[in-house]
């Protein structure tokens, strides 16, 4: 008897020590899936005790109107039209700011059902759609749920009222994939402080965002280290000006880039939705540009670019994308791959986002011109400016045209190597240039990353090391191989074909309103189609110099425009589909600003369009896969 007392109590023990924390409900309304923040945003009857009608699931779908209204159906139409979280069936309940006496009590808003129209008795709570819990009279924020069908996110998050994160605990019907939750549009107003207020983002998953862990594209150094507790520089920028982070988006392993879908071994590479469906998605930010071309819900993804990483799945997805003037941020608490060479940069459909963002992200190092003329450069140069199918290189040739018409100029073709040997420091060009990336990203990444990595890893796992992708695996086996003496040589090859490219070929001038002395135009790579189910031969370390590094050694802004889209026969559908056509906008050093206004202007004058998502530069539904949700 004495036993059975003594684990009774045991158990009373026990059960009063547990831990218990509300990550969120998930519910749905007329169909639809919703997130309901576990966060509450205060009592909309204040102090009263007054309750609505209570809900099976206990909570109540509610309107807020933070303001005194009269017109509420334009109100409640333009809602609709601009949100896609609110709908009419959070209409049961309306709570309104300064609501008259006369006007509580039932009404009937755009032929739906009668709603109950309330005073809102407390101030700070912004206009939109809530779930009211009828226990506590609580408000809590309502999160559209989306199936992230293109498998381009590592984890879903939902943002602390402190600011810190948390994984956004909830899913939806669906096949492997993630449920991401976006809140309501309604519930922000952007500000001179605050311009990103309510742009949803989602970041590669190589920068620290506190609370949560990251994951490098390696799985083993997802389990290994804990959730991070500071934020670095570059997201918190975004964050203080109000951007909503919704998610990490996928990166190849360390961001080395990875052809799909062989090299992706540890996580499975993210789906292009252009064209057929089944295209790469290209380089270490595919996470990225498969979000941005898959997903109108969201407006804004932050990649890095070393080699390519941001461009190249900019071009292939249908996007705008920049690889910075190095230096304009601070990658503090981001995971290097060169830091001679890293960068931080925007894939967005929106040219009037990305300048904002690059506004808060580079603050006083960029010089947006949303408020002043440009006098853009009357040099126009193209440098490898044909691809090799005829109606992609119609497209391209077409826009080369219309531009110069815009600037009011010619078209001069650029002979790289021509210019290195009348203009140049002398020795051939190639030679100079050919160890240098690899060696840069090998040595300096095996230092900061791999090193700790293995010694952390094998400390608690018996010596043992952990698994890593073909690509970074020869990669760095390959900066073992090397002297130490080839970093500083590629530092100082770089740094001669930097002083060179800014000295000779396009320098900045003092002009702030001209910036650079010309723009070249030239593609990263032949758009043509490139099948991700294509086996490939084992991964080699590549080496030699392209136009893709041209930007990442002389430290400039390069810039990918969506300009169209072309044909092509897909042996997968076996029907036409069609492919993004891009073009890369170099300019000088510093001018990263007129850039982004040259595709704002670009777009006003219908010269390029804003892209929409889907599987055409147009729209269009994605292949094999229907949006019900």
């Amino acid at each position: 008897m004495a036993c059975a007392i003594l684990a009774i109590l045991t158990l009373a023990c026990l059960a009063g020590t547990a831990e218990f924390e509300n990550t969120g409900t998930t519910l749905k309304l007329n169909g639809l899936h919703y997130f309901v923040s576990p966060f509450p945003d205060g009592n909309p009857y204040g102090h009263n005790s007054d309750a609505v009608n209570g809900s099976r699931s206990g909570f109540q779908p509610v309107t807020v109107v933070a303001h005194p209204e009269e017109n509420f159906d334009a109100l409640f139409s333009n809602w609709a039209a601009k949100d896609d979280v609110w709908q009419p069936g959070f209409l049961e309940t309306v709570f309104v700011a300064g609501l008259r006496e006369s006007a509580h009590g039932y009404r009937r808003f755009s032929g739906n059902a009668q709603s109950a129209v309330r005073q809102l008795s407390i101030d700070g709570i912004a206009s939109g759609p809530y779930f009211l819990d009828t226990s506590t009279h609580q408000l809590h924020r309502a999160y559209r749920l989306y199936d992230d069908y293109s498998q381009a996110f590592t984890q879903p998050l939902l943002q602390r009222p402190d600011g810190t994160f948390q994984t956004l605990s909830a899913h939806i019907p669906s096949s492997v994939s993630l449920t991401i939750g976006v809140p309501s549009r309604i519930y922000f107003t952007p500000t001179k402080e605050k311009p990103l207020a309510g742009v949803r983002v989602v970041v590669k998953d190589i920068y620290d965002l506190a609370g949560v862990k990251r994951s490098n594209g390696n799985r083993a150094w997802y389990y290994l280290y804990p959730p991070a507790n500071t934020t670095g520089t570059a997201m918190q920028r975004l964050i203080d000006a109000g951007a909503v982070i919704v998610g990490y988006e996928k990166t190849s392993q360390f961001a080395n880039s990875e052809l799909q879908t062989a090299d992706w071994v540890d996580y499975h590479s993210p789906f292009n939705p252009r064209g057929d469906g089944y295209q790469v998605t290209t380089a270490s930010s595919a996470g990225a540009g498969s979000c941005m071309g898959s997903y109108d819900w969201l407006d804004l993804a932050v990649g890095s670019d070393t080699g390519g990483s941001i461009r190249a799945p900019a071009s292939v997805n249908g996007v705008f994308g920049n690889r910075p003037t190095r230096g304009l941020v601070s990658l503090d608490h981001a995971m290097p791959l060169s830091p001679k060479l890293d960068t931080a940069g925007f894939l967005v459909r929106d040219p009037e986002i990305w300048d904002v963002a690059n506004t808060v992200m580079y603050k006083g190092k960029y010089t947006s011109f949303h408020d002043k003329k440009p006098r853009y450069p009357r040099k126009l140069y193209t440098l490898s400016f044909k691809d090799d199918d005829d109606k992609r290189t119609k497209v391209l040739e077409n826009f080369a045209t219309r531009l110069a018409a815009f600037l009011d100029t010619e078209i001069s073709q650029l002979d790289l190597d021509k210019e290195w040997n009348s203009t140049g420091p002398g020795g051939d060009l190639s030679e100079l240039l050919e160890f240098v990336y690899n060696s840069l990203i090998t040595k300096q990444q095996t230092k900061l990353i791999r090193d700790p990595f293995f010694k952390d890893y094998a400390a608690i796992h018996d010596g043992r090391q952990p698994y890593i992708n073909p690509i970074t695996r020869s990669r760095w086996a390959w900066g073992d191989s090397q002297p130490d003496s080839i970093l500083e040589e590629a530092i100082h090859n770089k740094t001669v074909f930097m002083d060179w490219w800014n000295s000779k070929v396009l320098p900045s001038v003092k002009d702030p309103l001209t910036c650079s002395s010309g723009i070249i135009l030239h593609i990263l790579s032949n758009g043509v189609f490139l099948r991700r189910d294509e086996y490939t031969p084992t991964p080699e370390v590549s080496f030699g110099f392209g136009l893709s590094q041209v930007s990442i050694y002389a430290e400039i802004p390069e810039s990918v425009f969506p300009i169209g889209q072309a044909p092509e026969f897909s042996n997968i559908t076996k029907h036409i589909e069609y492919q993004p056509v891009w073009v890369n906008v170099m300019m000088a050093r510093g001018c990263d600003g007129l850039i982004t206004r040259l595709a704002q202007d670009l777009v006003k004058e219908g010269i390029i369009k804003v892209p929409k998502t889907g599987s055409t530069m147009e729209g269009g539904e994605v292949l094999l896969r229907r949006d019900i949700y």
